[in-house]
């Protein structure tokens, strides 16, 4: 059965669906990443400070730290990691409703996969594609005068991503039909290739990561990231499959239920 629904009915199950998604990837960040991310920071306050000649300091002046400097403590980072992903649960859960919404318009399948097919899409769109190609970095790595050219190229890479999916899920509509049903699953994945592909060639390279920065340490975070992110999509496509077939299999009884009544009425002969 397609995905049924009012734009309300699936925005509602997308954010209760992002919901469930954002918590248990802020259990994924908070147990995987936060250890990296201490461990990152730790090593970045142990760095002997970089002063600039014109900014010496006075004989007797104290010396600005980095606790000081810093906006959040360390204690309220780390109090609202698990705010900060169900926050994004609950934004990227109401988007998705609203995305599998147009998409049944144009998708043929049936609710629950089609669902998980969005959370695939999404994944590889909004995550992996960037990832790839601009990998996420701990603190201690990263010129902040840089951080402009970085995040737009990051955006770029998002783009990139939607295109890729966008454009690998068109060539398979339009093959759908095809006598060989491996036809449009190579195509598409062809396409996704091709496009990501050139894309990388033509956006430049981001390499800021010091000599003296653990290479274990760099891998086991960037690793915690792609754990997160994989959960938080994992986990939002599987809850709006399961919310989709419980409300189809609630549909359906509610149709059967009138007419069993009506079929048990008719046998019956009036005293």
């Amino acid at each position: 059965m397609p995905l049924a629904g009012t734009l309300k009915n699936l925005v509602l199950r997308g954010l209760l669906a992002g919901l469930l998604a954002g918590l248990l990837a802020g259990a994924v960040a908070f147990t995987l990443g936060e250890p990296h991310i201490a461990a990152a920071v730790e090593l970045e306050e142990s760095a002997p400070p970089t002063v600039p000649a014109q900014h010496e300091h006075e004989p007797g002046t104290p010396a600005h730290s980095h606790d000081g400097d810093a906006l959040v403590s360390r204690d309220g980072q780390r109090a609202g990691l698990l705010l900060a992903t169900t926050g994004a649960g609950l934004a990227i859960g109401a988007i998705f409703g609203v995305v599998a919404y147009c998409a049944r318009r144009f998708v043929a399948l049936p609710g629950p996969l089609l669902a998980l097919c969005l959370a695939g899409g999404g994944w590889l769109a909004i995550e992996a594609v960037p990832f790839f190609k601009y990998p996420a970095d701990p603190p201690a790595v990263g010129d902040p005068d840089t951080l402009g050219q970085r995040t737009w190229l990051w955006a770029a890479a998002l783009v990139l991503g939607l295109f890729a999916v966008c454009a690998a899920g068109y060539v398979a509509k339009v093959l759908v039909a095809h006598r060989y049903r491996t036809v449009p699953v190579a195509a598409s994945i062809l396409t996704f290739l091709v496009i990501v592909t050139a894309g990388y060639l033509l956006l430049p390279a981001v390499n800021e990561v010091g000599d003296n920065f653990p290479a274990t340490l760099l891998w086991e975070f960037r690793v915690s990231v792609m754990a997160t992110q994989a959960t938080l999509w994992l986990v939002l496509g599987l809850a709006f499959a399961v919310l989709t077939e419980r409300a189809q299999r609630t549909t359906q009884s509610e149709r059967i239920a009138p007419v069993a009544v009506n079929d048990r009425t008719a046998g019956t002969t009036p005293l």
